[in-house]
């Protein structure tokens, strides 16, 4: 059974996201300089544009570039940069068909700990340390996939109870806690940059020659 899944917070995307391993994927791959809710409606609307109720990587990898930009390029844009993130998308389902027969289960199905699928999720393209520490939690938390030491390998995203990510949206309710924490995230940040600024420099002061 298919968890219940509500990071879109649209049920036809949700409802995909849940069932749909590549989907949460490519959820998780989009979700960078825009809204949760858009980058995780992406994989459906993608979906619907080529004509599928899923999400085949075989199929992905090889769409004509130019077709797949212009397919995520559509109104409404699956992202704001629609065509570099089609590229990488089609880069993340190339590497699945190249190292995982194009299934994304492949990646955790057989892993031992959290630490070792950590690593898998790190060498995909387009995710980086922080993103595959994500959806390592949302993993663990949201579709059960629990390795030996899971949480301690997605750091303080898997933490119990904890509103940090997507990992931890699973309504209206738990995706505002989750957005007031970035948002006080990045005010803390930028307040401790603010009060590192070095001052203006004093301008030297020129001798008199004797």
């Amino acid at each position: 059974m298919s968890p219940a899944i509500r990071l879109a917070q649209q049920p036809e995307a949700d409802e995909l996201l849940g069932r749909s391993p590549l989907a949460a994927l490519v959820g998780m791959l989009l979700d960078q300089q825009i809204p949760m809710e858009w980058a995780f409606t992406g994989p459906y609307t993608i979906a619907v544009r080529m004509g599928t109720d899923d999400l085949d990587a075989h199929r992905v990898a090889a769409y004509d570039p130019e077709s797949f930009a212009a397919l995520l390029s559509g109104k409404p844009a699956v992202h704001r940069y629609p065509g570099s993130m089609a590229g990488r998308v089609q880069q993340l389902c190339q590497y699945l068909v190249e190292h995982y027969d194009g299934d994304p289960t492949a990646i955790w199905r057989d892993v031992a700990t959290g630490k070792e699928l950590r690593e898998r999720l790190n060498a995909l393209p387009g995710f980086g340390a922080q993103k595959s520490q994500i959806f390592l939690a949302l993993l663990g938390k949201q579709f059960g996939v629990r390795p030996q030491g899971w949480r301690e390998a997605a750091g303080a995203y898997g933490d119990e109870g904890s509103y940090r990510s997507a990992a931890d949206i699973t309504g209206p309710e738990s995706l505002a806690k989750v957005r007031a924490f970035k948002q006080e995230t990045k005010r803390a940040a930028k307040a401790a940059k603010t009060a590192k600024a070095p001052g203006t420099p004093k301008t030297p002061k020129t001798r008199k020659t004797p």
